[in-house]
């Protein structure tokens, strides 16, 4: 007797059920086979969702890279290109696929519509937003994006230019309101705050908590000993070790990312009936 095929993981899978990707040819059916168009998010940040009018899974930041694989009314189906996973956004927050050159690297920044701070602002921008800047105006505070908006130079990475320390890019976030599903400095995730660190890092991350626990680093005994950057998971949660015994994560409890004992938060959550400790793993 053979064994049934593991269903797919629809997060990771680039089809519609009308539309499909060709690397799926084979394996699911569709009407339509598609290598994709490739494009890049333009708005400061849209919701990634489960289906055409269904609930947020993630979100895209301005200047990430995405395929389109279908498109319905004013919607349009894309996979990610940092760590694969696929839903629905609004059409209009796609743009064309320019080359991008630099990355947000403070917390947060604003686009303006001329380069002084006292000028109206166009949009909020987080941590990770992806820029094609066509002048660094080296002589003054402020560089000019391709789309003829201005933004601090300060605030600003060279895109392929990673940070040191997961931690010090987790604390970015200390404060940010919890979001389900989000991965801005306007509200995130237990997951999202995971990865954001990661990611800025040169480390490859999944977007859900369930996935990172299967992919990223290495299993840790049981009891520890604990290093900063070390990740906890417990059922449907993941937060990062500061030193041997603090944690940051972004967490329904306090509603924002904070900063919590390991043992104290082990606890709590148990407490809640939520689930012991699953495991700890190093990246």
């Amino acid at each position: 007797m053979s064994a049934e095929p593991a269903a797919r993981d629809r997060r990771l899978t680039p089809a519609t059920g009308r539309a499909a990707h060709v690397s799926l040819q084979g394996q699911v059916e569709a009407a339509v086979w598609t290598e994709g168009e490739q494009a890049r998010i333009g708005w400061p940040l849209v919701d990634l969702s489960t289906a055409p009018q269904g609930m947020r899974d993630r979100q895209l930041l301005m200047g990430e890279a995405v395929t389109v694989i279908d498109r319905q009314q004013d919607l349009a189906f894309v996979m990610a290109a940092k760590d694969g996973y696929c839903g629905w956004i609004a059409a209009a927050a796609l743009a064309p696929d320019r080359a991008v050159t630099h990355r947000v690297s403070a917390p947060a920044t604003h686009l303006y519509r001329a380069p002084n701070l006292k000028t109206r602002d166009h949009a909020a921008l987080s941590f990770g937003a992806r820029l094609a800047i066509v002048d660094d105006h080296a002589e003054g505070r402020f560089a000019e994006t391709a789309e003829g908006f201005f933004v601090p130079r300060a605030h600003l990475a060279p895109v392929d230019e990673t940070e040191a320390d997961p931690v010090a890019v987790a604390e970015h976030f200390l404060g940010t309101p919890y979001l389900w599903g989000g991965n801005s400095r306007a509200g995130i995730d237990c997951s999202g705050l995971v990865q954001a660190a990661l990611l800025a890092c040169g480390i490859p991350c999944p977007g859900d908590s369930d996935q990172q626990r299967e992919a990223v680093g290495r299993l840790l005994p049981p009891q520890g000993p604990w290093q900063a950057g070390d990740l906890f998971f417990w059922p449907g949660h993941v937060a990062m070790a500061v030193d041997p015994l603090r944690l940051i994560h972004a967490n329904g409890f306090r509603c924002a990312v904070t900063h919590e004992g390991i043992e104290t938060c082990t606890a709590r959550i148990e407490a809640q009936g939520e689930g012991p400790l699953l495991c700890a793993r190093r990246p």
